[in-house]
């Protein structure tokens, strides 16, 4: 069984930082990918970013390039979500997800963390 634990989040005000770390323990953490998600009220899950097994090819939706960075660390088991100039409307509850297969498919992530909120107030 894969476990996965997010931490990092909070509450910052519009244009600040914040960094998300998820922890992964059960199985063999290099041979995901990874990704991160979020989802606002009202609104669906949508991939914010993601990373392939070697951390050598990396995806970011339009909405963060530029101001988010992920990363991971094989050693570690740990994958971080690195949020700058954030943004009222980057307020959401962030997963954390590992899985197979294509980085932007959704299909691709069979385990989930429980989320973390991060509120952006102007």
């Amino acid at each position: 069984q894969v476990q996965l634990v997010e931490s990092g989040g909070g509450s910052v005000q519009t244009g600040g930082s914040l960094r998300l770390s998820c922890a992964v323990s059960g199985r063999t953490f290099r041979n995901y990918i990874m990704g991160w998600f979020r989802q606002a009220p009202g609104k669906g899950r949508e991939l914010v970013a993601g990373i392939t097994w070697s951390g050598g090819n990396t995806y970011y939706g339009d909405s963060v390039k530029g101001r988010f960075t992920i990363s991971r660390d094989n050693a570690k088991n740990t994958v971080d979500l690195l949020m700058n100039s954030l943004e009222p409307d980057d307020t959401a509850v962030y997963y954390c997800a590992a899985g197979s297969g294509v980085v932007t498919w959704y299909k691709s992530y069979a385990y989930w963390g429980q989320g973390t909120q991060v509120t952006v107030s102007s």
